[in-house]
């Protein structure tokens, strides 16, 4: 009972940022907030984008990472919570950040207008891809997310490989659809969004299950998968876990364990840990606003 009010306040600190919260600096013309009408939700939804420097007088087309938030947190958290916005200046690359309410961003198992994968799926990229210059394609399309992001990025990495080239997860909640909590916060998202304990429709969500199902031929079309999580973080046993999984399928990916716990202090440096993985990978490049100027 005591680690259960314990994970509970861990959550809520984090997704509210009650504590270790880092303001973000001013994000000016760069940041984009839409209401994006969703057939798959039956309703709007809020969407923040963060645009590279210049996109207004440019031409060229930008790589997009889909970022997003954590249980009890909303659309709104990662430019205001940390430092994104510097850590992505300079950098050639679009960031989208949907609300994903706490959908787990699962297709509701107990509520049909709570599609949460088919809107990202089916109608936020191409939403994108249409209304942004983006490039649209996998290697130019990225998605991460902390705790309930971090689960959500690499089950959709998992479920649709042809659509992103990395995949990563800032202390991710990876166990969730395995969870039966005695939990008054987690317990009804859990339910609502995979059902109960014993639905058998918790498999086709649960990554561990989804690594299992892994063939050598299905590795070569996988994106790159990237997690950390802080040693003092309730949730390091279960990425450790996810990560000696991939090694055991020889899934290509980075496991990273450092100090710290499960709060926004961690999540704001990690955040500009993976923008810098994805620069060294390739797949997005920095700026050069003196070329731009002289019409290069």
């Amino acid at each position: 009972m005591l680690r259960s009010i314990q994970i509970s306040l861990f959550i809520l600190l984090a997704a509210f940022g009650a504590a270790n919260s880092i303001a973000a600096s001013d994000s000016g013309v760069r940041l984009r907030e839409i209401r994006h009408d969703s057939a798959s939700l039956r309703r709007e939804v809020p969407v923040r984008v963060l645009l590279p420097d210049g996109y207004e007088s440019a031409s060229t087309r930008f790589p997009v990472l889909i970022l997003l938030h954590g249980l009890g947190g909303d659309y709104r958290n990662w430019v205001d919570k940390t430092v994104l916005t510097s850590k992505s200046q300079g950098l050639g690359l679009i960031i989208v950040m949907p609300d994903g309410g706490n959908s787990w961003y699962t297709d509701s198992a107990t509520e049909p207008k709570d599609a949460y994968e088919s809107y990202l799926i089916k109608e936020l990229i191409p939403y994108i891809d249409s209304n942004f210059r983006s490039v649209p394609r996998k290697e130019s399309r990225m998605i991460a997310g902390l705790s309930m992001g971090g689960f959500g990025a690499l089950k959709l990495a998992l479920k649709h490989p042809t659509l992103f080239s990395v995949a990563g997860s800032f202390s991710g909640a990876l166990d969730a659809p395995l969870r039966d909590v005695d939990n008054p916060f987690l317990r009804p998202s859990i339910e609502r969004v995979f059902g109960r304990s014993d639905d058998p429709r918790r498999k086709s969500d649960e990554i561990f299950s989804l690594v299992e199902k892994v063939t050598e031929q299905d590795v070569r079309e996988l994106p790159f998968l990237y997690l950390d999580c802080g040693s003092e973080d309730w949730l390091i046993g279960t990425n450790r876990d996810f990560s000696q999984r991939l090694l055991s399928k020889k899934i290509p990916h980075e496991f990273r364990q450092l100090p710290g716990r499960h709060d926004w202090r961690f999540w704001n440096a990690q955040v500009g840990q993976f923008l810098t993985l994805i620069v060294d990978r390739g797949i997005v490049s920095r700026v050069d606003r003196s070329k731009e100027s002289k019409g290069v």
